[in-house]
């Protein structure tokens, strides 16, 4: 078990709180895979719901390794248990598209907001997001989609809406959603990361109009190289 309250309370009161009109989306990303990003997010979509005024949804991006429903599910005695299944598309919408498009037995297409379901935890306060792979059929490829169309959705049934976005060497799904989150919080593996790769990948996301928050260091005893401490600014 891994328990960062306490750092990510720091992370919350320095973004502060969402609108009360309008859901926050925020994606927490990494240049190099390992980074700790999955960890990271989903502590904070912890902490958060438990401030929030409305749920907050935890969005597994990683749409080839599924991975957060499953952590959640083993630690009931922090996150509750999980509720049944319920649809994550308020309006039909998805954050990705699939090649070749899906169709039911009848032949007819089939929306790719059907391959994704979300459970609540915490007492319906944090909802938590699965993409069903086991439903793609060979040959098949699901790809991020740069369009704002289901964030925008899914603000309106949430505080804040918490992305787990792959790393950056093995998806450009950070850099494609860039432009349609509020935040993007950069997460760095002290000792192991080069500091030149997260730098790139801020540029990467400040190239395409996205805006970095801050960023999270994975180990506190870490002292970052100068270039790092710019980045953290």
């Amino acid at each position: 078990m891994v328990d960062l309250t306490t750092e990510m309370a720091g992370l919350w009161a320095a973004l502060g709180p969402a609108s009360a009109h309008r859901g926050r989306v925020i994606q927490f990303a990494s240049a190099t895979t390992g980074d700790g990003v999955s960890t990271v997010a989903r502590e904070y979509a912890r902490l958060a719901a438990v401030r929030a005024r409305k749920p907050v949804w935890l969005v597994d991006g990683d749409l080839s390794q599924q991975g957060q429903m499953d952590v959640i599910a083993s630690e009931p005695e922090r996150f509750g248990r999980l509720a049944a299944p319920v649809k994550a598309s308020p309006d039909g919408s998805a954050f990705y598209a699939v090649t070749p498009p899906m169709r039911g037995r009848d032949g007819l297409p089939v929306k790719p907001a059907r391959l994704i379901t979300a459970r609540a935890c915490l007492g319906g306060r944090l909802f938590v997001t699965r993409f069903h792979t086991e439903l793609l059929r060979a040959g098949q490829r699901v790809e991020p989609l740069g369009e704002a169309r289901y964030w925008t959705a899914l603000r309106a049934h949430a505080d804040t809406v918490v992305i787990d976005t792959p790393a950056a060497d093995r998806s450009d799904m950070a850099i494609t959603l860039a432009p349609f989150v509020d935040a993007t919080i950069l997460v760095v593996a002290a000792e192991t990361t080069e500091a030149s790769e997260p730098v790139a990948l801020r540029d990467e996301i400040d190239a395409v109009g996205g805006r970095i928050a801050g960023v999270v260091m994975n180990r506190s005893t870490w002292s970052p190289p100068l270039m790092l401490k710019r980045l953290v600014g």
